[in-house]
């Protein structure tokens, strides 16, 4: 029995010392709280686009499958993100998808000439 309460004790020591060491806090500005919650917005309405099935079709006809895509927008930077949910919301409502489409392609080639991708095979990755 002594061997377990001291054996109980060294554990509840060594893990009582350790608890503090890895915390770290540090001010966050109303600027970088609305800027990450900006970005995650920018992703959640290209992902909900890239849900829709008239796009999933148009994707399809392009030779291009929904998951594809799905990954070229993960390998997206912010800027890029945010750039193309701009485009998506000066989109006529109910109209124009092609060009919603040929902007996704168009970024989607150019992800894949810049190596981060390969869906293409008539592409060079310039790596």
């Amino acid at each position: 029995m002594n061997l377990f309460k001291r054996f109980t004790a060294c554990a509840l020591i060594a893990s009582t010392a350790l608890l503090g060491l890895p915390a770290q806090a540090a001010m966050v500005s109303s600027a970088e709280s609305m800027a990450s919650t900006a970005q995650s917005d920018a992703r959640a309405k290209v992902a909900a686009l890239l849900a829709r099935e008239d796009v999933r079709a148009g994707l399809a006809e392009r030779g291009l499958s929904a998951e594809q895509a799905q990954d070229r927008v993960r390998a997206l930077s912010d800027e890029e993100v945010a750039s193309l949910a701009g485009r998506i919301d000066q989109a006529p409502a109910g109209g124009d998808i092609l060009g919603i489409l040929f902007t996704v392609f168009i970024v989607l080639l150019v992800t894949d000439i810049l190596g981060l991708t390969k869906v293409y095979p008539f592409t060079r990755s310039i790596r």
